[in-house]
């Protein structure tokens, strides 16, 4: 296995099944962020929205968007996968995941199934109170861990 794929699987194997995050979506200059319900599929991340909510509009418009949960920053490509029910993976990790979520929407006509294709994932990581940035590049499969260094106060230097 190529070092980018061990550090990628390892990462995907920390993040878990699922997680709260933010979604951020954008439809010409105007962005918008919200809580999400996400689960990981096959190293896409997934969820639902409704069809009637500006965040689905937006999504229709412009497929771009950002995950954030925590020290980690996920860019990606959403693509609309159909009915939640539809898709027995997602239905079996979102209910173990988000139970009251899934109860509570995947059954709603409106409700539509979301995929994130990630394409670059950004996360701090502490290693003795040490800050370093770690990139994954996943389109072009490369990685790096890389310590944060910071800029000198550029005013009075």
């Amino acid at each position: 296995m190529n070092p980018f794929a061990e550090k990628y699987r390892a990462f995907l194997s920390e993040f878990g099944q699922g997680r709260t995050m933010v979604l951020s979506t954008a439809e010409n200059d105007r962005v918008s962020s919200r809580m999400m319900s996400v689960v990981l599929i096959n190293g896409c991340f997934c969820f639902q929205t409704d069809t009637e909510l500006r965040k689905y509009h937006q999504l229709t418009v412009n497929p771009n968007v950002a995950l954030c949960i925590d020290n980690i920053q996920i860019e990606g490509i959403c693509s609309e996968k159909g009915r939640p029910l539809d898709d027995s993976g997602f239905c079996e990790t979102f209910q173990k995941c988000f139970k009251g979520s899934f109860d509570e929407y995947s059954s709603l006509d409106n409700e539509r199934l979301f995929y994130v294709r990630p394409l670059f994932i950004e996360r701090w990581k502490y290693v003795d109170k040490i800050p370093y940035i770690e990139i994954f590049d996943i389109e072009n499969e490369r990685y790096s861990c890389e310590r944060y260094m910071g800029k000198g106060d550029e005013m009075n230097g």
